[in-house]
């Protein structure tokens, strides 16, 4: 039954995807998954539990692992994963990573994500709350070095699933838009007091580019300060930084 769901989600979201206007904005560095990065260059794609699907098809590579749950709901998503090309590694990003599979799933990222170079992570998976980010995220980026790349998805009027992400479907032939932020890079080693630090900061920049990709999405515009970082001490760079823009069916 899972794997007929599965297949019938790999089916759906590929032809509603052809469909949209879709426009991704990088912020920074060259930080696509379909550029070419230095191999002493390791990623994780931080993208809210309900705009995976999306994230997946419009800006996965085969280069990418994505971090998934051992639920029934996520082993449908897997299949869209391994349609893709992509790896997966499962786990738990919940509490501070040390929850059952948590440690397993460390271990495979720093060992090199199922054979790729990258990682696609929800924060706020696999049971929620909603758009809230757990210590778990920055747990795996402290332990394993990898750059936290914070991912804002937008969508005109999308459907919205029953569920506790009120998982997304975005409407034929309307806008998708993507903004992926600068890197967020977290010291080794970090406790629990740190760990929350950093959440917090990462929750902050996944509020903000989430909200301008929204808002782009709605409107047709990009709003210029979506390219200027905030100004607080925090890791990320303070000055305005160079836009790239990659079109996918873009108007």
């Amino acid at each position: 039954m899972v794997r007929a769901a599965g297949w019938l989600a790999v089916r759906c979201v590929k032809t509603v995807y052809q469909t949209l206007r879709v426009e991704t904005k990088v912020l920074g560095d060259t930080i696509h998954p379909v550029a070419v990065i230095p191999s002493d260059r390791r990623y994780a794609y931080v993208v809210w539990h309900e705009n995976l699907a999306l994230a997946c098809v419009a800006i996965g590579h085969p280069n990418v692992a994505v971090l998934i749950s051992r639920h029934a709901d996520a082993q449908i998503l897997g299949s869209l994963i391994s349609a893709i090309g992509m790896g997966m590694v499962h786990g738990s990003t919940n509490h501070d990573g040390k929850s059952r599979g948590g440690v397993e799933a460390v271990r495979q990222i720093v060992n090199g994500t199922a054979g790729r170079q990258h990682l696609g992570i929800t924060p706020d998976g696999p049971r929620g709350p909603r758009r809230v980010v757990q210590p778990g995220v920055v747990y795996v980026a402290s332990r394993t070095g990898m750059e936290l790349i914070p991912v804002g998805i937008g969508y005109d009027r999308p459907w919205r699933v029953k569920s506790w992400d009120r998982f997304a479907i975005p409407r034929p032939f309307t806008q998708a838009k993507i903004i992926l932020g600068s890197p967020m890079r977290v010291p080794p080693g970090l406790r629990s007091a740190g760990l929350d630090e950093y959440r917090l900061i990462l929750q902050a920049e996944m509020d903000r580019l989430s909200g301008f990709a929204e808002a782009w999405a709605e409107t047709g515009r990009l709003d210029p300060a979506a390219t200027t970082l905030p100004e607080p001490s925090i890791p990320f760079p303070a000055k305005p930084v160079p836009a790239f823009v990659y079109g996918r069916n873009a108007a």
